[in-house]
């Protein structure tokens, strides 16, 4: 994100930094260094004193809407004007502020500022060590000014015989150069105007290339948090479904896990942290891991879910925060199952011949992280020779039915399945299917994340 810039105190015309002469009439010809290049006038008070957002747009972004301002940077104020009558696009006079030195500039660079005319002849002495000796003094000083002012657009001032010396200062940062001996009002008029915009342009390219690569760097991160099943030697076959709840996410509340023990038992788990933005996320991702190293480690049921409910207490942010969730081991034989549900909603059974059905969840025990030293019985289910077992979280049945606002539900769920599975849907295209279908009767995306995933034996 952008950093915040602290809001400037606007610059009183007296300040300006330019030496008033003496008129004829015993008056100050020049009452501020804040001058319009078109005609001279009188300094307002009142001016530059509107509040400015702490971070401020972009020079260019106000320039359409506003007086250009800008802000010359030469050490000879006595000698001939360097910046003729200026007009911007729409005939308005530009208002010029002049600085002798990179302290007056600092101090006069306040954000109504579009452009700095920087005098690559000038000689100023920087405020910190920076001065080669070896002639490029000048562009040491743009450099600095460019330290100084990153969000403004620069032109850089040199004379006719070092145009090689100003397209070295457009290769350091600056947006244009100008050769003085040619310079009018008109000219100058128009480089301002470039230079804005071509700051602009490039600011805003720069910040769609950092957005890309946060983001592409967000995804490689969350593609990597998600799990990879290991299942090597298991004749079952894997499939699963994911789509978070949250825009542009890849990761939600919502995880999985499925592994396969140096016994042959197959281990799965699905489950649900309550919400679903970047917290919860992060620790659906700690739980699921744990869950993976315990369950390699050899726990299994209430003693396992017990350990994962103590890392949920140490974890969350909040005490209010609690998971739900789903465990399945399955024998070796592949004919039976053990079932231990944490407040989450028990899986699907399907098996060739036989309607599918939800499995038993009379003792289902409660959410981790809502009743310490509670109890999570482990339930025994026969499978069969062949069958597919599907576990989901909530996402999956809370969408709505049409206009009428009812829920989908378990048993809408239950029907839905049983219909496609009827078509011949399997593995991948099942899921596919079903989650494509909820999002289709909910009229939209769903708000809640969403997984499922699909464990399939045949003989």
């Amino acid at each position: 994100m952008p950093v915040p810039v602290p809001r400037q105190r606007a610059i009183p015309a007296a300040e300006g930094g330019q030496a008033p002469a003496a008129a004829p009439n015993g008056g100050s010809a020049q009452d501020s260094s804040e001058t319009s290049a078109a005609a001279p006038r009188a300094a307002d008070p009142s001016e530059n004193t509107t509040d400015r957002a702490a971070a401020a747009p972009d020079r260019a972004e106000t320039a359409a809407h506003t007086n250009l301002t800008l802000l010359l940077i030469e050490d000879d104020p006595g000698g001939s004007p360097i910046v003729p009558d200026l007009l911007d696009q729409s005939g308005k006079p530009i208002r010029v502020r002049t600085a002798r030195n990179l302290t007056e500039a600092g101090r006069l660079l306040t954000d109504d500022v579009h452009c700095i005319l920087l005098d690559l002849d000038l000689d100023l002495a920087l405020p910190a060590p920076g001065r080669t000796g070896d002639g490029g003094d000048e562009l040491a000083v743009l450099q600095h000014v460019l330290e100084l002012a990153p969000r403004h657009a620069v032109l850089a001032l040199t004379g006719a015989d070092d145009a090689e010396r100003g397209a070295e200062a457009v290769r350091v940062g600056a947006q244009d150069y100008l050769v003085r001996d040619e310079l009018d009002g008109r000219l100058l008029s128009r480089a301002i105007r470039y230079a804005v915009e071509r700051k602009r342009s490039d600011s805003a390219e720069r910040r769609l290339a950092e957005g890309r690569l946060r983001a592409q760097e967000n995804a490689r991160l969350e593609r990597g948090l998600l799990p990879t099943p290991l299942l090597d030697g298991s004749p079952l076959r894997f499939a699963a479904r994911y789509r978070p709840g949250r825009s542009r996410a890849l990761l939600g509340g919502d995880f999985y896990d499925v592994v396969r023990t140096p016994d042959g038992t197959v281990h799965a788990m699905i489950g649900d942290v309550c919400g679903h933005g970047p917290d919860e996320a992060a620790l659906g991702v700690e739980l699921r891991i744990a869950w993976r190293a315990l369950t390699l480690a050899g726990l299994c049921g209430d003693q396992l879910l017990g350990t994962l409910q103590e890392v949920l207490e140490h974890e969350r942010a909040d005490d209010e925060i609690f998971a739900t969730l789903c465990t399945v081991d399955i024998a070796p034989d592949g004919r039976r199952a053990g079932l231990c549900l944490a407040g989450h909603p028990s899986p699907l059974l399907a098996r060739p011949g036989l309607p599918a059905r939800l499995l038993p969840y009379d003792n289902n025990g409660p959410a981790l992280g809502l009743l310490p030293g509670a109890r999570w019985p482990r339930m025994q289910v026969e499978l069969g020779a062949e069958w597919s077992l599907m576990l989901y979280t909530d996402g999956l049945i809370e969408g709505r039915v049409g206009d009428t606002g009812e829920r989908l539900g378990q048993d809408g769920m239950v029907e839905m399945i049983r219909r496609q599975l009827s078509e011949g849907l399997r593995g991948e295209e099942l899921l596919r299917t079903a989650v494509n279908e909820v999002r289709d009767l909910n009229g939209g995306e769903l708000t809640d994340d969403v997984a499922v995933l699909l464990l399939d034996r045949t003989v």
